[in-house]
């Protein structure tokens, strides 16, 4: 490895990014400066445009990190991706803008807190700061269910909306944080993280685990979400349910026949033909 290599090993890589198709994408004109309003409107836009999906774990591929396949998959071929795919490409754009961007790790737990559960730390998200401003927030473009926004990490801050979805942030013991969020069930704990700082060779090994591992709730089955300021669309096997910010919901079953539909309407993906036709056939059912 040359020097010029390793100094690029702690960084997201900017300078190799095709900004000006991703802020299309995202459908961003705005200041191309590192304020904490371009970074309000950024997060809004990335997680708003492209969907959380794993289909190409269904359909028997791997989830390359690489910015260039990243790039050609969520921003050219305008598919969407899990948590390390989009922070990949989210960090090199922040990185770009001259925002300060350090990746971080959280360990997804939805109830599980409570019963002292370790789960693993598979949930990539940002810890970033400006350069004319000392507060820290944290940008979560991949879990699929929001923010909407960054929001602060401040101890003490309590409740916060974020358009109007409810979110909570605890610190406990130490240095854990936990982000809570309100839905169908109440309230529930989302995950927790620490800032201690992860790289993209530390994604790169989650990314593996997430990608291949039997264990790992991406390779069981289709799991996709798209979020909205007023409705959250999630896809978990062959249900589709629609959430709103009030904690109301509803579900229903969906035929093989209508996935390709679903996926072009609901999710904003489409396949190319084989894609399509091989989903139908619900290939992650078959023994």
């Amino acid at each position: 490895m040359t020097e010029a290599d390793a100094r690029r090993d702690d960084r997201w890589l900017g300078e190799d990014l095709d900004l000006d198709a991703y802020l299309a994408r995202i459908g961003y004109d705005g200041p191309r400066t590192a304020s904490v309003d371009t970074l309000r409107a950024l997060v809004r836009g990335h997680t708003t445009t492209i969907p959380f999906e794993n289909l190409e774990i269904i359909l028997g591929r791997g989830i390359p990190l690489e910015l260039e396949a990243l790039q050609d998959k969520l921003i050219r071929r305008r598919r969407g991706g899990y948590c390390f795919e989009n922070v990949g490409v989210f960090a090199a754009v922040l990185e770009r803008f001259g925002f300060g961007v350090s990746g971080l790790s959280g360990r997804v737990t939805y109830g599980a807190l409570a019963d002292g559960a370790i789960r693993p730390a598979t949930h990539a998200l940002l810890r970033v700061t400006t350069p004319d401003d000392d507060r820290v927030w944290i940008c979560d473009v991949g879990f699929g269910f929001g923010p909407l926004e960054p929001f602060e990490l401040v101890d003490g801050r309590g409740e916060f909306g974020l358009g109007d979805w409810r979110y909570r942030l605890e610190r406990h013991t130490g240095d854990l944080w936990v982000l809570f969020q309100f839905g169908r069930d109440g309230w529930i704990d989302r995950y927790t993280f620490t800032e201690n700082p992860q790289y993209r060779i530390d994604y790169a090994v989650g990314n593996h685990f997430v990608s291949t591992s039997p264990r790992s709730p991406f390779t069981t089955r289709p799991f996709l979400q798209r979020f909205l300021p007023e409705v959250h669309h999630v896809l978990d096997d062959m249900t589709l349910t629609t959430e709103y910010p009030d904690g109301a919901g509803h579900s229903r079953e969906l035929e093989p026949g209508e996935l390709p539909k679903v996926l072009t309407e609901v999710f904003d993906i489409d396949l190319d033909e084989s894609d399509a036709a091989a989903l139908v056939t619900m290939p992650w059912r078959t023994d």
